[in-house]
């Protein structure tokens, strides 16, 4: 069983990897070939809400990190 301080290390990456492809998807909106083929998924938004999360929690984690 993992200590319950893992777990904002865990969801953390886990939101950082979640900012990584929300980035990679507003990249490739933005350097799409037919201007007109507009997708439904608000990337920016995921990528912004998914990194101010992962800030939050690997903060939260270092802080028990360092203080452990």
């Amino acid at each position: 069983m993992m200590p319950i301080s893992a777990l904002p290390l865990i969801g953390g990456l886990i939101a950082v990897a979640v900012a990584v492809v929300a980035w990679l998807g507003d990249y490739r909106r933005a350097r799409r070939k037919n201007p007109d083929a507009v997708g439904f998924m608000p990337w920016t938004g995921v990528f912004f809400f998914a990194l101010f999360v992962a800030c939050i929690l690997l903060g939260l984690a270092g802080r028990e990190w360092l203080a452990g």
